[in-house]
C-alpha cells in the first residue's frame, strides 16, 4: 500500500497524483484536505483543514513553531484532528511508503510514524529550515522536472536520492513529435493562434494587460483559458495553437511540453519563487521562451511570439519524455516492493482493493 498526500492549493498537485496513480501497480490511497476528486474512484482519506484562524489571529498562533515548520497554528480546532486522522490511517493501513506532494508537516509526521517518505521536490528557493528538514529526512526526492533544472547548489545528499523523471502531464500518453521551428499550425492567410492558459492558483495579470497584448498583435487570435473559462478540450486547443502563453505552474508547463508546442512561459507570484524558477529553467534549457514577468510594454509581444515560433517545440523533449508519470510509478512500486508482472501495465490496478477510510466529520467540509 502506498499513501499519497495531495496539497489542496491549485490543481497541479492533484493532476500529478492522478497521473502517477493511474500507472501504479501498488494499491494507493489518496489523502488530502479537499473532497474526493470526481475523477478518482479509489480510496480517499479526507483530512481536516488546519487554517480556521483569520489573518489578524495568525501571528499570535505561532504558525511556524519559531521557524522550524511551515504551518502548525496553536489551538487550531482542525490541526489535532487532522494529525490524529493521518496517524490513525497509517496505523491501520501500514503503508509501505508515503508520497508527499507537498507538506513538510505531513512528511515529518509520516516519518515519525516509521513510514519511508518520498517528498515531491519543488522548484524555487527551498533553503529555509522546514524545507531542509523535509528534504533531509526523505528517502527519495521525486522531481517532476528534468535533471539539472533546479538542483544548483543542492547538497550531495539530496542529489544522491533525486528521481528526476521530467515533466508529469495528464497528457503524457499522447505526447507527440514537434512540428519543428518556424512551422505554424495555421495557414498564411489565417490568423495565427495564441492559447493563453491560467491556473487555479490565480494570476497577477489583469484583463487590461491581456487586452493590450491582443491589440499589439494584429494577425494573432488570442483564446484565454482559466478555471473561469475552462477549455472544452485542452489537448486539442494546445495542439491547435501556434504559440501557447502559459503561467509557470509545473502541471501547465508539463502539459505544454507533452503537446510540444512553441511557448512563452510567464511566471506568477508564488511562495519561494516557484514559478520564477520554472520559467528561468525553461529559458535556460531552450524549451521555450521563459520570462521574469508579464511584459510591461505590450509592444514586446509581437517579438516574443515570433521568438517562440523560431524556437519551436522540439526543445520540450529536454523537459518531458512523455512517460514521466510511468517512470515515477515504477520507482514508487520498486520502493514499495511491488514486483513488475509480465504484460502491459494496467493503469490504476488494485486501487479498489483497499477499504475507504471513514469520512471526515461534517465540519471538515468547509
Amino acid at each position: 500500500m502506498i499513501g499519497y498526500y495531495v496539497h489542496h492549493h491549485g490543481n497541479g498537485h492533484l493532476m500529478r497524483f492522478l497521473s502517477v496513480a493511474r500507472e501504479l501497480r501498488s494499491p494507493v490511497t489518496g489523502l488530502g484536505s479537499m473532497p474526493r476528486p470526481a475523477s478518482w474512484s479509489g480510496p480517499w482519506v479526507r483530512l481536516e483543514r488546519d487554517d480556521s484562524a483569520g489573518p489578524a489571529e495568525v501571528r499570535a498562533l505561532d504558525v511556524t513553531a519559531r521557524g522550524t515548520l511551515h504551518w502548525v497554528p496553536r489551538h487550531d480546532p482542525g490541526l489535532a484532528d487532522r494529525t490524529a486522522r493521518l496517524t490513525s490511517w497509517i496505523a491501520d493501513a501500514r503503508p509501505a511508503l508515503m508520497v508527499v506532494d507537498v507538506s513538510v508537516e505531513v512528511s515529518v509526521l509520516a516519518r515519525l510514524a516509521g513510514v519511508p517518505v518520498v517528498v515531491v521536490a519543488m522548484p524555487g528557493a527551498r533553503w529555509d529550515r522546514p524545507h531542509r528538514l523535509a528534504y533531509d529526512l526523505a528517502d527519495a526526492l521525486l522531481a517532476p522536472w528534468p535533471e539539472g533544472a533546479h538542483t544548483a547548489g543542492w547538497p550531495d545528499a539530496w542529489r544522491r536520492k533525486l528521481w528526476a523523471v521530467g515533466g508529469v502531464s495528464r497528457f503524457d500518453a499522447r505526447t507527440v513529435p514537434s512540428v519543428g521551428p518556424g512551422a505554424p499550425v495555421t495557414g498564411r492567410d489565417t490568423p495565427r493562434r495564441v492559447l493563453l492558459v491560467w491556473g487555479a492558483g490565480g494570476t497577477d495579470v489583469t484583463e487590461a494587460d491581456v487586452a493590450a497584448a491582443r491589440a499589439a498583435t494584429p494577425g494573432w487570435q488570442w483564446v484565454e483559458r482559466s478555471p473561469r473559462s475552462p477549455s472544452p478540450d485542452l489537448w486539442s486547443e494546445l495542439r491547435a495553437a501556434d504559440v501557447v502563453v502559459t503561467h509557470a505552474g509545473q502541471g501547465a508547463v508539463a502539459d505544454v511540453a507533452a503537446a510540444r508546442r512553441p511557448a512563452v512561459v510567464v511566471p506568477q507570484r508564488r511562495p519561494f519563487d516557484e514559478q520564477g524558477a520554472t520559467a528561468a529553467a525553461v529559458e535556460r534549457l531552450r524549451a521555450g521562451v521563459g520570462l521574469r514577468r508579464w511584459p510591461r510594454d505590450a509592444a514586446d509581444w509581437p517579438g516574443l511570439l515570433d521568438h517562440a515560433l523560431a524556437i519551436g517545440g522540439d526543445g520540450w523533449a529536454r523537459w518531458s519524455s512523455g512517460h514521466g508519470a510511468a517512470d515515477a510509478a515504477a520507482r514508487l512500486d520498486a520502493m514499495a516492493g511491488t514486483a513488475p508482472s509480465d504484460g502491459a501495465r494496467t493503469p490504476g490496478r488494485a486501487v479498489h482493493e483497499t477499504v475507504e477510510a471513514r469520512p471526515a466529520p461534517a465540519r471538515a467540509a468547509s
